[in-house]
Parts: structure tokens; C-alpha cells; sequence
């Protein structure tokens, strides 16, 4: 039964939660990470197979992290992320080649495995615990404002360090400093909150693998499913894929500005970068919050999935022409309409699924699509890097999203799951 109103007490751990989300998202280097790769010499192609070798490996690490995580624990598992990540922002820092950067982007990778899902499970047991479990709506939603918060703090963080030292590597280093303070709050979190330690069985691995895979075979069986599945992967991958391009384009419009000519171009560039970054985090949670009234203007929820998949591939169509003609800052517009969309969408599918499929295969659905979005992921970032150092940024955008429409038939839904 849905809660009536809000019914909960904020106490010292509720305090705590909120901490964990406000620190997790002070990623101080990810306004600047694309603009950092091109300053250590990478090319587009080597920056895209980074970020194709994050997606698969977390991927892939999900099945052994979580095992891991039944048996040592859910704050331990969780300390040990945060010493991945912690590990790799040192990495980074101190890498020059692209093979440092590689095992700097696998630790990363590993910290993301041990950390997906388990703060989530951590939040729901301690509501059970309290007799709050009608209250997860407003208490989940409590914590993730909080997240949103630390987003927006951390551009404009990121902004006033990159223009104080003139450096893009040492918003690493900075990024240390939050991620062990969350460590420190995790590891205070009481002991009932660690879940149920169980035994390591040797080949649970193997099984779990095995289980992926038939889980991503069963929603090949099912066409409309497919088309839903896909619906949702595609625009979620070209969005992951895509979405820190942004960075070289703001870069561009912030050097073209009249304005602090005295200083010199990464100072420059991080004003505009920590400001636009901020609004754009403002912005998706505004748009997130606004999904279900957007959905709700319409019969069937594919209609809206398929009119914000158009219309997100098309953005990215015009974003990339305007940089070509050397209209930055409308090309800048289009491209935050990508991240929009993203964040108005993806509630959208994730009801659309479960409202039309067993509740008994929802988790057999959701990993399938989680997979598939890697893959799509994957497979485009390369793509987009190579076809901008061939014909250039604008032109690689415009390229890739023009292809994705182009075969869009092949992943719009034409209708609901009950007439299929």
C-alpha cells in the first residue's frame, strides 16, 4: 500500500545516507575528463575505447563484485570500492600513456562493480529494520536530491580548481579528498545493515555468468520485449557514449567569448564548463522529476519513448551541424536537450517494462537491458572517437547519430505488450 505523505524519522543515519550520496557525486574530474585525455595526448579513437573498456569491465565485474559482496559483507564491499576508486583517481593523476590510463580506467571499473546496487540494498534493509518500508519513495527520493546537489556542487567545484591551479590533472587529486571522507562514513554505518554474510561456493561465478546469458537469450523470444528492450538500450548507450563531447564544444564556445582574455585558455574554458555543468544537473533532475506528468499526456507509453528517442537522436543530428557552421552556442543547447532526454525517458521505459511483463522476469528483464546498453555503449564510443579524428567533432556527432536514425524501425516500439 503507497504511503500517505511522508512518515519518517531523521535520524543520524538518514543523515549519513544523504552524506554518502553528496560525496559519491563530488566526481570533480568529470566536467573535464574528455578535455584531460586530449591534453595528455590521446586521440578521440583512444579516449572512445577507454570509455568502451569502463562499460564492458564494469559489466563483466558486476557478477564476481556481487558474490563478493555475500561474503564479506555490504560495508566492507563498499570500503572496498571506495579504495578502488580512490586507487584510481591516483592513477590517473600520475598517468601519461594510454596503457596507464587503461589500468587507471579497470580500477575505476572494479570500484563501479562493488558499488552498484549495494548502498541501494543497504537503504531498503535499514527501512525494513524501522517498519519503513512504505516510506521508500520519499526516503530514497530524499537521498538522491542529495546526490543531485553534490553533481552541481562538484562542477562548479571543478570549475574554480581547474582556473586557480591551470591544471586538468589535479581535479584528481581533489576528487581524493571526498571519496575518502565517504569511505570513512560508510564504514561507521551499524553492523545490521551488512546483510546476510554467505558462504563463497566455488563455480557460483560460472552459475551467474550462465545466468546473464539466459537472461539476455529469453528477451530475444519475445519481439515486442526485444523492441522495448532495445528502445531503451540504444538511447541510453548513444547517450553514455556521447554525452562528455560536450566538454570540447564548451571549451570551443568559452575561447570564442570576448571576455577573460587576460587569462589563459583552461581558466577560460573551466568558467563556462563549471557553470554549464551546473545548470545541466539542476536541469535533469528537473527532468527526471517530470517525467511521470509528461507521460501521462499519452495513451500508451511507447508513444513517448518513441517521440524521445527521435527526437534525442535528432538533437544530436543538429548539435553536430551547428559546430561545423561555427553556431556553438545553439549547438550547445541541442546537445543538453540529449541529456534531457535522457533522464525524461528512462523512467518512462523502466514503467513501461514493468507494467506489461511478470513481475517473476522484471530482474531478468532489467539486467538484459543493463547489458544491452553496455554493449550499445561500448560499440559507439570507439565509433564516435574515430570518425572525429577523421572528419571532426561535429561531423563524427552528426555521422554516428544520423546512422542511428536512420535504423531507428528497428527499435521503435509499434505497441503495447498485451497485443503482442
Amino acid at each position: 500500500m503507497a504511503a500517505k505523505g511522508q512518515n519518517f524519522k531523521k535520524d543520524i543515519q538518514y543523515y549519513k545516507f544523504c552524506l554518502y550520496g553528496f560525496l559519491k557525486n563530488l566526481r570533480l574530474f568529470e566536467p573535464f575528463l574528455v578535455l584531460f585525455f586530449i591534453d595528455s595526448g590521446l586521440s578521440f579513437l583512444q579516449i572512445g575505447v577507454l570509455y568502451s573498456i569502463r562499460e564492458i569491465a564494469r559489466n563483466i565485474l558486476e557478477i564476481p563484485a556481487g558474490i563478493i559482496a555475500d561474503s564479506i559483507g555490504r560495508k566492507k564491499t563498499m570500503v572496498s570500492s571506495f579504495s578502488f576508486y580512490i586507487l584510481s583517481f591516483t592513477g590517473f593523476y600520475f598517468s601519461g600513456t594510454f596503457e596507464l590510463f587503461v589500468a587507471a580506467m579497470l580500477l575505476y571499473s572494479v570500484g563501479d562493480a562493488f558499488r552498484t546496487g549495494t548502498h541501494k540494498a543497504m537503504i531498503f534493509d535499514y527501512l525494513k529494520l524501522k517498519g519503513w518500508q512504505n516510506q521508500k519513495v520519499y526516503y530514497y527520493g530524499h537521498t538522491r536530491s542529495w546526490s543531485q546537489i553534490g553533481s552541481a556542487v562538484s562542477a562548479l567545484l571543478a570549475g574554480v580548481l581547474v582556473f586557480y591551479t591551470g591544471s586538468y590533472r589535479m581535479i584528481f587529486l581533489f576528487s581524493i579528498i571526498p571519496y575518502f571522507l565517504d569511505l570513512i562514513n560508510i564504514a561507521t554505518y551499524p553492523k545490521e545493515l551488512e546483510g546476510n554474510v554467505l558462504v563463497y561456493k566455488k563455480g557460483e561465478v560460472v552459475k551467474n555468468f550462465k545466468k546473464v546469458i539466459f537472461d539476455f537469450i529469453y528477451s530475444f523470444k519475445n519481439r515486442v520485449l526485444l523492441k522495448a528492450i532495445a528502445n531503451l538500450s540504444v538511447f541510453t548507450g548513444y547517450y553514455k557514449a556521447l554525452k562528455d563531447y560536450l566538454q570540447p564544444i564548451l571549451k570551443t564556445f568559452a575561447l570564442s567569448l570576448p571576455i577573460m582574455i587576460a587569462f589563459n585558455d583552461k581558466q577560460r574554458s573551466s568558467v563556462v564548463i563549471g557553470i554549464v555543468y551546473f545548470l545541466i544537473y539542476l536541469l535533469t533532475s528537473f527532468s527526471a522529476r517530470n517525467s511521470g506528468r509528461f507521460s501521462e499526456r499519452f495513451k500508451n507509453l511507447y508513444k513517448p519513448l518513441n517521440i524521445t528517442l527521435i527526437v534525442g537522436v535528432v538533437a544530436g543530428i543538429v548539435s553536430g551541424f551547428l559546430y561545423e557552421i561555427n553556431i556553438t552556442g545553439l549547438s550547445i543547447l541541442f546537445f543538453i536537450a540529449i541529456y534531457l532526454i535522457e533522464n525524461l525517458r528512462k523512467p518512462i521505459g523502466i514503467s513501461y517494462v514493468a507494467e506489461n511483463i511478470n513481475k517473476d522476469v522484471m530482474a531478468t528483464v532489467l539486467s538484459a537491458e543493463s547489458q544491452a546498453h553496455t554493449i550499445v555503449a561500448a560499440a559507439l564510443a570507439p565509433l564516435i572517437g574515430w570518425m572525429t579524428d577523421i572528419i571532426g567533432l561535429g561531423n563524427g556527432i552528426l555521422v554516428v547519430s544520423a546512422g542511428l536514425l536512420l535504423i531507428s524501425p528497428l527499435y521503435l516500439s509499434t505497441r503495447s505488450f498485451a497485443n503482442s
